[in-house]
């Protein structure tokens, strides 16, 4: 059930998995090629212990002619428990388009033996420690795919990861490495940040172990759109603390040394545009992840788009819409996916989206956002501009569809 794109001209955002541009991981990728090996299987899961969120400490003033300052302090705190991450995927090859050529073949004969390799890509990013027993937190993308994981401590210690599960939806995954009494982070909180405050990143660019780059908050809430990531279910933190391939995964801190991001993505031909998953975020994915192996996302089966004055003109000269709308401003439901919660519920094409569980919305990712943090199966209200008429209609959620 949906209405026609015909001379609308818009971008929608879709509750769904969608294509992005304009926008790099954070992540170092090399690519050799090789005869593919068998690797041994990983270790096994072992149930996650989560950890407590400790108080900050206040701060002692350091004594005059110290060289120490909070930067210093924060590194020496986090340091110990920010890892590099070496992953390897191999990456099916094929014939070169001259060893296809119909004259090659009538030329070599059918059966030209040609020994079979595969192209292995290695890639490097970084993680951070969140419990003793080595549960590790990076990024999906740094992961996603590997048939082999090895993550290395500040220490020098290279043990083998096991990927507990990944989440492409919010690029968070999940990794556990058998060891013990190891150093942990602590996590901040990024809900309260303003622009202006410190932000210290901590990471492996290009390869580069154990870099930390400084800087400030620069903005908080850039919606996936903005970033130019429009798949992804977060609300970003920007920074123009540098952030490099190979920093995707790492920690982004505060100047108290607590955890406040998850390092995850630049803006391409841009300096001084680096994005972090809000703490908060990542750690709800992440012990879904450790507890069963997959994170659940609420789904609507709804496509929108941000109102604007041209936006509505447009709709309302198009005679395929059949649309007379009012407002220049709000979100607009422009598709209800067939038999998706929103069908079901009553939603319709046109409705225009006022309030998520009674908190006022006026833009796409604000509906994203209350939507991502129900729950599955839960109720969520959904208060519409029918024409003229005002409704709150009941939709239950269901969890994402796999792509």
């Amino acid at each position: 059930m949906g209405l026609s794109m015909k001379n609308v001209g818009f971008y929608a955002v879709l509750l769904a998995i969608g294509g992005s541009a304009g926008w790099a991981s954070a992540y170092y990728m090399r690519s050799v090629t090789r005869p593919t090996e068998p690797t041994a299987s990983p270790a096994p899961t072992h149930s996650p212990v989560l950890f407590q969120e400790t108080q900050a400490v206040a701060q002692v003033p350091l004594p005059i002619g110290s060289n120490q300052n909070f930067i210093a302090d924060a590194v020496q705190k986090v340091g110990p428990a920010v890892v590099r991450i070496d992953s390897e995927r191999s990456v099916e090859s094929q014939l070169p388009d001259a060893l296809q050529n119909p004259f090659f073949k009538r030329f070599f004969g059918e059966d030209v033996p040609i020994p079979p390799q595969d192209r292995i890509e290695q890639g490097t990013g970084s993680g951070f420690i969140v419990s003793q027993d080595g549960r590790v937190i990076t990024n999906a993308h740094v992961v996603e795919g590997a048939s082999t994981v090895k993550v290395t401590l500040k220490d020098g210690r290279t043990l083998d990861g096991k990927v507990v599960g990944i989440d492409p939806v919010t690029d968070v995954a999940a990794i556990k490495i058998n060891a013990a009494s190891l150093p942990t982070v602590t996590l901040g909180k990024s809900e309260t940040l303003i622009p202006g405050q410190w932000a210290i990143a901590i990471g492996n660019p290009l390869g580069l172990d154990n870099t930390v780059t400084a800087g400030i908050i620069s903005a908080t809430g850039r919606s996936s759109s903005q970033v130019g990531i429009p798949d992804r279910r977060v609300r970003f933190i920007q920074t123009d603390a540098a952030i490099n391939p190979g920093n995707s995964g790492g920690p982004l801190l505060n100047d108290r040394g607590e955890v406040i991001g998850i390092n995850t993505a630049i803006r391409a031909n841009a300096q001084g545009l680096g994005f972090a998953i809000p703490i908060e975020t990542g750690w709800r994915i992440a012990q879904q992840l450790f507890d069963k192996g997959q994170a659940q996302h609420p789904y609507l089966g709804i496509q929108m788009v941000d109102l604007t004055s041209d936006l509505r003109d447009r709709i309302n000269e198009d005679p395929e819409l059949n649309l007379k709308i009012s407002d220049t401003q709000g979100v607009m439901i422009i598709q209800v996916m067939k038999s998706a919660p929103a069908e079901t519920a009553g939603i319709r094409p046109g409705d225009v989206i006022l309030k998520v569980n009674n908190v006022p919305v006026a833009t796409s990712s604000d509906v994203q956002q209350q939507i991502e943090t129900s729950q599955v199966g839960g109720s969520v209200s959904v208060e519409v501009k029918r024409g003229n008429e005002t409704k709150t209609i009941q939709v239950r959620p269901i969890a994402f569809p796999n792509p």
